[in-house]
């Protein structure tokens, strides 16, 4: 209470869920592309305040290693931050710069440009500065955690990536057809990039992996989870949570939001990666997840 905690992607999916959950004990300072886009979901939350900010278009500027003009404001009072950002593991309007556009004849240009080397055809595609894996989900967290680092203006105490599960099984079925576009890769270095900082900079960190993401809200159709609106059914809402990359299934957003809130709320899960998935059964209690989330430290 009385922290501010800046949320990197506050306008997505997964992000909108997680400042406003959080906003329920700390001050958020909310970084978005589109403030306008949000302001709606967020009416009413004082708490909550925007700033906008184009990662990609700060990598193409930076250069220097500092903070962006356009991130410092969010960061310099910001106690922790919590990543949402992210992109999908393949190719889709998501991956356009305004994620309004069609990507594929990007996609067969750099596929002919590469001779059908998929690999090299993803390298054009990243350094079209297209929103990719590799430049959303690892570059622009490295940015993100060098810009925090020269912003402060106060005491940093934590880091919260959010993840996925498969990171560390990028070789076994079915995570290498997830990782053709290299999505997890991406991940797996920015997951290393944040261990590095946080030891370099006397922070702690915390890394959640959800799987695949359901339930609203629904303003971003372009995910498989809210391409379809598939809820979890009502006798699938108990959570599971478990250390390192073990645990296979889905997860609600609602409920990657509440893990997230209670990690800051109950200060556990320090320093140290672990999935959350949905599991038969009723919703928990608050208390009920807390307790779960806690014992991960024992």
């Amino acid at each position: 209470p009385g922290d501010t905690i800046a949320v990197i992607g506050a306008s997505g999916n997964v992000g909108k869920l997680v400042s406003l959950r959080l906003s329920d004990t700390y001050n958020v300072n909310g970084i978005v592309r589109d403030a306008s886009s949000v302001e709606a979901f967020f009416d009413g939350r004082d708490q909550i305040k925007l700033f906008e900010a184009d990662l990609l278009d700060e990598l193409k500027a930076d250069s220097t290693g500092g903070c962006p003009d356009s991130l410092r404001s969010a960061l310099s009072n910001a106690n922790a931050i919590v990543i949402c950002t992210g992109t999908t593991a393949f190719p889709t309007k998501a991956w356009s710069r305004n994620e309004e556009k069609e990507v594929t004849s990007d996609v067969i240009s750099a596929l002919i440009d590469s001779k059908f080397d998929v690999k090299d055809a993803i390298t054009k595609l990243d350094d079209k500065g297209l929103n990719t894996p590799k430049n959303v989900d690892d570059l622009a967290n490295q940015l993100i955690f060098s810009a925090w680092n020269s912003a402060s203006k106060v005491q940093k105490k934590r880091a919260i990536l959010l993840s996925s599960i498969g990171v560390q099984r990028r070789d076994a079925m079915p995570f290498p057809i997830l990782n053709a576009c290299g999505v997890l890769d991406a991940k797996a270095s920015a997951e290393q990039s944040l261990i590095n900082e946080s030891e370099q900079n006397g922070y702690n960190y915390s890394i959640i992996r959800p799987g695949q993401l359901f339930g609203g809200p629904y303003d971003n159709n372009y995910y498989l989870g809210t391409l379809f609106q598939l809820d979890k059914d009502a006798q699938t809402q108990d959570v599971e949570v478990g250390p390192g990359d073990e645990l296979l299934g889905d997860t609600l957003r609602s409920t990657l939001a509440e893990v997230t809130a209670q990690i800051c709320e109950s200060d556990c899960a320090l320093n140290m990666d672990f999935a959350v998935v949905n599991v038969k059964g009723d919703v928990p209690s608050a208390e009920g997840v807390q307790m779960k989330l806690k014992a991960l430290d024992e």
